[in-house]
């Protein structure tokens, strides 16, 4: 289950011993399928839950990551850290997931190999839930260096049949799929699971949609289109084609007003997309 399903669950009331103690029990889904049970006081901004779920993970580099919740009517928002939890949380137990919320452009040069697990983990869930479309083979090489980083070199003697059938790879996987990954595992023999784990990164960078933050709204002939947001600039889609792209530097400013953005673009930096 993801954490994005997890967060679907019935909402439950805090226990009883954690009202009378004046304590507000949350729950945060992480990154490895696991949970994290824990309580902060009533009054608790954001960020001493993540401070505490930080700590738990013993993650250094905290910038890149953030806890996500939903309301009643599955709207997800990042957990502001400097306002109180439960004024953002409205009624029920508090639950969270544990995601990345801002995508390095590049995975080599963070510090920690833990951030660089943490962000292995989210891109394979963003692959899982069709986030992240990816080709044939483009699953194929990701799928294997997967299997380099969790089951070692490949022996024969011990990785027989389809040995990775109960890892997934594709929101759609084939037997196909699963023999091409086991064909490229024997190819990576001798890596170790960090340089693995690097050579997935670099392959998942490329992707067209990595670390885009989709968002439904209408252009200004109220027609559908999404809204991506990225380390790189905005993008703009329709029908998912690409049609325009505001890379940060030529941004000059950047408004709402009521329903409305408007973005202020540098003279002569319109890229030649159909608007």
């Amino acid at each position: 289950m993801t954490a994005d399903e997890k967060t679907k669950e019935p909402q439950r009331s805090t226990s009883r011993s954690s009202s009378s103690s004046g304590l507000l029990r949350c729950i945060v889904y992480l990154l490895d399928q696991t949970d994290h049970d824990t309580e902060v006081s009533k009054k608790a901004l954001g960020s001493e839950l993540f401070e505490k779920v930080c700590d738990r993970l013993n993650l250094i580099e905290k910038d890149y990551f953030g806890l996500m919740y939903k309301d009643n009517q599955e709207q997800k928002y990042w957990l502001d850290l400097t306002k109180e939890i439960r004024k953002q949380i409205k009624g029920g137990q508090p639950r969270f997931s544990f995601n990345v919320k801002f995508y390095p452009p590049e995975p080599a040069n963070l510090q920690e190999d833990l951030t660089r697990y943490f962000l292995s983990l989210q891109i394979r869930e963003d692959i899982l839930r069709g986030r992240l479309p990816c080709s044939f083979v483009t699953h194929a090489l990701l799928g294997s260096f997967i299997a380099q980083a969790e089951l070692g070199d490949y022996d024969p003697d011990e990785h027989k049949g389809n040995y990775l059938s109960e890892f997934r790879f594709a929101p759609n996987q084939s037997s196909e799929l699963e023999e091409k990954v086991m064909e490229l595992h024997r190819t990576h023999k001798g890596q170790t699971p960090e340089e693995s784990e690097l050579h997935y990164l670099e392959n998942g960078k490329k992707l067209a949609m990595y670390g885009v933050d989709l968002h439904h709204a209408r252009d200004s002939e109220n027609v559908d289109i999404m809204m991506g947001v990225c380390a790189s600039g905005v993008l703009i889609y329709r029908d998912k084609l690409r049609i325009n792209r505001f890379a940060w530097p030529k941004i000059l400013k950047l408004s709402y007003k009521r329903n409305n953005f408007y973005f202020k673009i540098r003279p002569g930096e319109i890229e030649q997309f159909e608007s």
